[in-house]
């Protein structure tokens, strides 16, 4: 029952329809008997900073940042984490003591997925990262300060991945390259990780994010699409007896690290990835 007494946390995005988050963190109150509710809400670019006042305001206890808000959001908070700082985007908001406190559990999250459900050793390890956007900012800045040897960036916007691998270079002092289509096949042999950090795969006609002869037994391969579970991507790369990572994981566990952060108590991480793996079966029904 909701009632006066009840703790409002949420997400704004725009649209948040698609979002999974409430159904994962409203399981994680119910479990833990928290009187709080998540709640989605579709904020308009233009109404952000009128948005983010608002929290204070209404009292809201913590908040999950979307697309197209991670950037934008960061201008309204009172600080940062050194790893939102450094990744130059918020997934989440934390209210303490009546200030914003922005952070970024995309990074650690996938990490964790990487760690906990692949049984993958990341340190002095070569990924080939796909993509430039905001996942293969968190995901590329994670694997940097968290000791991986070297990282490939490659994006059809050439400036881009090469912004992105500058940034890299510059804040956290890693081996970070953008490379070229030419240098794909090279960069590929090098790598023990593929991570696909594109929004390709999240139909089934998308062509892959790199070609299919890339892919060798000995690499993992990582999408960060996380549905469908089974991406062309993915299906390949098993297809070819490599292992793989969905991106279910960093999804369920960017909401764990969250959600301690907002609580301070540890998070019923199984509920959670059921309430999420449930989400997925209806969706696709």
């Amino acid at each position: 029952m909701i009632s006066g007494k009840t703790a409002i946390y949420g997400i704004f995005g725009h649209p948040v329809k698609h979002t999974f988050s409430p159904g994962m963190h409203n399981t994680a109150f119910k479990i833990l008997r928290l009187d709080a509710c998540y709640v989605p809400f579709d904020v308009a670019p233009s109404a952000l900073g009128d948005a983010v006042k608002a929290v204070r305001a209404l009292g809201v206890r913590g908040l999950n940042i979307t697309v197209p808000h991670k950037e934008q959001v960061i201008p309204y908070l009172d600080s940062l984490s050194e790893e939102a700082r450094l990744v130059g985007a918020v997934n989440t908001i934390e209210v303490l003591e009546g200030k914003l406190v922005g952070h970024n559990t995309d990074g650690r999250g996938f990490l964790r997925s990487l760690k906990q459900d692949a049984r993958f050793t990341y340190k002095n390890k070569t990924f080939l990262i796909i993509g430039s956007g905001g996942a293969a900012r968190a995901v590329g800045f994670s694997l940097a300060i968290s000791g991986a040897a070297k990282l490939f960036l490659f994006d059809i916007d050439q400036r881009k991945a090469g912004s992105l691998a500058g940034d890299i270079r510059k804040r956290a002092g890693a081996d970070a390259r953008a490379i070229s289509g030419k240098d794909l096949a090279e960069a590929a042999r090098a790598a023990d990780c593929i991570i696909n950090a594109t929004p390709l795969g999240l139909k089934s006609t998308d062509q892959l994010p790199i070609p299919r002869d890339l892919i060798q037994k000995r690499h993992l391969v990582c999408d960060l699409v996380y549905n469908p579970p089974k991406t062309p991507l993915l299906q390949l790369a098993k297809q070819k007896g490599a292992r793989c990572l969905p991106g279910i994981g960093m999804l369920l566990y960017q909401g764990v690290i969250a959600f301690e952060i907002w609580t301070g108590e540890k998070a019923p991480q199984n509920h959670m990835k059921a309430a999420l793996q449930k989400q997925l079966r209806e969706r696709r029904r």
